[in-house]
C-alpha cells in the first residue's frame, strides 16, 4: 500500500512533465491551417433553428442517397421552415430522368433543374442537338438550368459531358440561351471564384486558408481571369435580355460587391444567389447589409453545403441576428470571425422566398 501511494504522485509528476509542453503550444510551431480560435468575448448568441420567414433554397444539389435520407430531409425542411429546394443536377439524359423520378415524390418541395448536353460542341451544329435535348428535359419536367460552371476553361459543367473551351458568351450558346427564355428557364451560373482564390499563396494574402484548396491556376493556357469572366456573363446577359440568368454565389464578387452591383443597376434579368459565400460576406457585416439592403429584390437564398441543421442554423444566424464576433470551423475555414447581418423584414422575406417565387412564376 506505501509503495503503490507512493508511485501515484510520481506518475502524475512525469505526465506533467511530458504533457505540459504539448498543451502550452510554442507559437512558432503553430500552423496557420491548425488556427481555430474560439471567441472570448461575452456577447449575444443567437441560436435561430426556423427561418423567420418561408425560404426557397435557390441553390442545392442531389445529396440524399436513398428514400429514407431525401424523407429525412423533407422532415428537416418542414422544420426550418424551407418551403421548397432548388436541385441543381448539371444533368441530360438518362441521369437527369432518374433524379426527376427521384423527387417525384415530393414535387411541391423540390425543383430538378438539368444541364446542357455539350456532345460533339467541337463540331458546327451541334447546337441543334443540344436544343433538342433542352426541350426534351424541359418536358420531363426540368424549369431551370444549372448549375453551369466557368472558373476560367470553359466547361460550363453539365454531365455527361462537359463543353470544354466554351464561355456563356459565345455565339454558339446563343440558341440554348434564347430557348432558355422561351421556355422561361432560368439558368443559374457559376463564373470564376473570389479573389483570394487568385491571390499569391502567402502571408499577405486574407483568404489563405481557403485560397490554397480553391486556387485557381492561372498558368493554364487560354484561361480567363476573375474579370475576364465577369466580362462574358455581362455579355451573355447583355444580349439575352429575356433570359433570366441567377449568379452563383453573388458572382464570386464577395471582395468588391459594386461590381456585382453595377451589373444590378444595369441588367433586370439579372439576379443571384448567396449560396456558400456566408463566411465571405459576414466579415463586413455593415457594407453587406447595405447591399443586400439595397438589391433586395435581386438576391436570393441558397445553401450548397449539404443538409444538415447547424448549416442552415447558421446561415439563419448570419443573416437575421446582430451577433458580433462568432465563428464556425465546421462550415468555414478562413481565419476571420463571422457578424451577423441584422437584415431588415423587408429584406429577409425577398431574399428567403419572395424573389424565388417571383424567378419561379416567369
Amino acid at each position: 500500500m506505501k509503495f503503490t501511494s507512493l508511485l501515484n504522485p510520481l506518475l502524475l509528476l512525469i505526465v506533467l512533465v511530458v504533457c505540459l509542453p504539448a498543451l502550452s503550444q510554442d507559437m512558432n510551431d503553430l500552423k496557420l491551417k491548425n488556427y481555430r480560435p474560439v471567441s472570448i468575448y461575452k456577447v449575444q448568441q443567437t441560436k435561430i433553428e426556423r427561418a423567420k420567414f418561408p425560404v426557397i433554397d435557390f441553390h442545392s444539389h442531389d445529396y440524399p442517397k436513398s428514400d429514407a435520407e431525401l424523407d429525412a430531409w423533407v422532415k428537416r425542411m418542414d422544420q426550418l421552415n424551407i418551403s421548397k429546394t432548388l436541385i441543381l443536377s448539371y444533368s441530360t439524359g438518362a441521369t437527369l430522368d432518374s433524379l426527376i423520378e427521384k423527387y417525384s415524390r415530393y414535387k411541391d418541395r423540390f425543383e430538378v433543374w438539368c444541364g446542357f448536353d455539350y456532345t460533339g460542341h467541337e463540331k458546327p451544329g451541334w447546337e441543334k442537338h443540344a436544343v433538342a435535348e433542352l426541350e426534351r428535359c424541359y418536358k420531363k419536367g426540368a424549369r431551370g438550368v444549372g448549375e453551369l460552371g466557368d472558373k476560367g476553361l470553359g466547361e460550363l459543367y453539365s454531365k455527361p459531358t462537359p463543353g470544354n473551351g466554351l464561355h456563356i458568351d459565345d455565339p454558339a450558346m446563343k440558341p440554348l440561351l434564347e430557348k432558355c427564355a422561351e421556355l422561361k428557364m432560368p439558368v443559374s451560373i457559376h463564373v470564376a471564384e473570389d479573389q483570394w482564390m487568385y491571390e499569391k499563396i502567402d502571408s499577405t494574402n486574407d483568404g489563405l486558408m481557403n485560397a490554397s484548396t480553391w486556387r485557381v491556376d492561372q498558368t493554364k493556357k487560354g484561361i480567363l481571369g476573375h474579370d475576364a469572366l465577369i466580362k462574358t456573363l455581362e455579355n451573355a446577359v447583355r444580349n439575352n435580355p429575356n433570359t433570366t440568368f441567377v449568379a452563383c454565389h453573388l458572382a464570386n464578387t464577395n471582395s468588391d460587391m459594386s461590381v456585382l452591383g453595377r451589373l444590378f443597376d444595369l441588367y433586370s434579368n439579372l439576379y443571384a444567389d448567396i449560396s456558400a459565400r456566408f463566411g465571405e460576406f459576414s466579415p463586413i457585416p455593415r457594407y453587406a447589409k447595405a447591399f443586400f439592403e439595397k438589391y433586395n429584390d435581386r438576391l436570393v437564398y441558397g445553401t450548397d453545403m449539404g443538409p444538415n441543421n447547424e448549416m442552415y442554423y447558421t446561415t439563419f444566424r448570419i443573416l437575421e441576428s446582430a451577433d458580433e464576433h462568432f465563428y464556425d470551423h465546421r462550415l468555414f475555414s478562413y481565419h476571420w470571425p463571422l457578424y451577423g447581418l441584422n437584415l431588415n423584414d423587408e429584406t429577409l422575406q425577398k431574399v428567403y422566398g419572395q424573389n424565388a417565387r417571383k424567378i419561379l412564376s416567369h
